[in-house]
């Protein structure tokens, strides 16, 4: 069972960035295409944010996902299965869980995704210039580029832009994976 989503850290990210891009509730929430109340709630840590949603954020601020997630780190971070900050998607058994953040100058996310089989992950495109890699821990899977997406196999491997529009499904229970979001 994936833990929540750190509500409280979401919340205060949201005002942050929110205050740092200089936007008003309403155009940020304009610009996601989210409803205000939604942002609204988010904001005062009450709503139940989806990856799709926080994604939506992140781009319409300008700053990778990881920074709406991700608390302060510290030397040695360890972060046990079943544990970190958690976020389901909206219409599939999916929950990305942020294992690394970039650190400054440094251009890259690292996710643990778990998924059961049922609908697929369909993402949005990110912003431009973004590299996924995919390592397959567990389970078989179909991903990549949303026109051509490849059947993942555990320990197999791949890399494809983020850019477009990009899929995940779990074909078995229990499916993990380890992605790496690369950001120009």
């Amino acid at each position: 069972m994936p833990r929540k989503a750190p509500l409280d850290l979401i919340a205060a990210a949201l005002r942050r960035e929110r205050a740092r891009a200089g936007l008003s509730l309403t155009e940020l929430a304009r610009r996601a295409e989210v409803a205000k109340s939604t942002l609204s709630q988010l904001e005062s840590g009450t709503g139940n944010p989806s990856v799709e949603t926080l994604w939506a954020l992140g781009t319409a601020l300008g700053v990778p996902f990881s920074r709406l997630v991700d608390p302060p780190g510290t030397a040695s971070r360890l972060i046990r299965a079943g544990e970190g900050p958690a976020v389901p998607a909206e219409g599939a058994d999916y929950t990305a869980t942020l294992l690394a953040a970039c650190p400054p100058h440094v251009r890259r996310d690292v996710y643990r995704v778990t998924a059961e089989p049922g609908p697929r992950r369909e993402s949005a495109p990110h912003l431009p210039g973004v590299v996924e890699h995919l390592v397959l821990a567990a389970g078989r899977a179909m991903a990549g580029v949303a026109g051509e997406p490849v059947e993942l196999f555990p320990g197999d491997y791949l890399a494809y832009p983020g850019d477009v529009p990009h899929v995940f499904q779990a074909l078995e229970p229990g499916t993990h994976a380890v992605l790496i979001s690369e950001h120009p």
